[in-house]
């Protein structure tokens, strides 16, 4: 967008700055340079994003659009749209995002839907969620089951806290408790929990070069990478994950596609759990791995 508010073309309209940001931003990559274009200026306006659509030919103005302006170039240069506005949707909740958390995804709703489905016939249920990042996955589970007494678990303070004001936002500080713990630690094994969820870091070592700009240069690392083939907390979650689960109990883990089948296989080797299924998201990919305990 130049400078000036108006051109030999007219004004800086609504309509015409998401034109420009659209073509402007296709031309450097983006996926989807017209929702972003969206987003950004709904954002630079303090407005929801459906409002533009009612505002085509309001013309921005200056302190709009410099901070458009702003917004756009980062955009351009591979920065995330979610850290960019600082929020993200998530199974129709919104959340808080920082550059501390990873940023939540359409494709770990299928996480939480087989969770709720496993949790639907008990009563009083209780669920891990290990590795809760921004606590997306815990918020989205209580928000629709109001029984369930939710441990969410994470190894970054700064994500904690992230996650903490996000348990504020959506009025659930007393049904999820937060606790600073890398993946079991600290514990008692009493086999107390239902259902563990966890969205862990599955990226192998080798991966990180080619993943896109926008995640290997700006989210944490610490939440993607593990290990060379990218299973190395998978393994440590299916191996400990028995002492926390209550017998029958669920562990559900999402994964890559190309991984689904290798996780399986883990979980066939252990004695503790009955036999692991893969369930497809939306898309029809291999995205959750899933094993009971076995009964007592």
């Amino acid at each position: 967008m130049p400078p000036q508010q108006t051109t030999t073309e007219g004004p800086w309209t609504v309509r015409r700055v998401l034109e420009w940001t659209t073509g402007f931003l296709q031309e450097r990559g983006s996926d989807s340079p017209r929702l972003d274009a969206e987003v950004l200026l709904a954002h630079a306006r303090g407005c929801p994003r459906i409002q533009l659509y009612t505002c085509y030919d309001e013309t921005l103005s200056d302190d709009v659009r410099t901070r458009m302006r702003e917004m756009v170039k980062r955009r351009a240069d591979a920065e995330p749209v979610a850290y960019l506005v600082g929020h993200r949707e998530f199974f129709g909740l919104d959340f808080e995002v920082t550059r501390d958390v990873l940023i939540p995804r359409p494709d770990t709703e299928t996480l939480v839907v087989e969770a709720l489905e496993a949790l639907k016939p008990i009563s009083e249920p209780r669920l891990l969620d290990v590795g809760t990042g921004s606590g997306c996955i815990a918020v989205a589970i209580a928000s629709t089951n109001a029984a369930v007494q939710v441990t969410a678990r994470d190894s970054s303070s700064p994500a904690l806290e992230v996650a903490q004001r996000n348990l504020a936002r959506h009025r659930l500080t007393d049904r999820v408790k937060l606790v600073l713990s890398d993946l079991f630690d600290g514990l008692p094994p009493a086999g107390r929990f239902d259902v563990i969820v966890s969205n862990p870091p599955y990226v192998a070592t080798v991966e990180m070069d080619h993943l896109q700009p926008e995640i290997r240069l700006h989210e944490p690392h610490a939440a993607l990478v593990a290990g060379p083939d990218g299973l190395t907390v998978i393994r440590k979650l299916i191996e400990q994950a028995p002492t926390q689960l209550a017998p029958g109990g669920a562990l559900l883990l999402e994964c890559s596609p190309e991984q689904a089948v290798e996780i399986e296989k883990v979980f066939s080797h252990s004695t503790e759990y009955q036999a692991a299924g893969i369930i497809e998201d939306l898309a029809g990919r291999p995205r959750v791995v899933a094993a009971r305990r076995n009964p007592d």
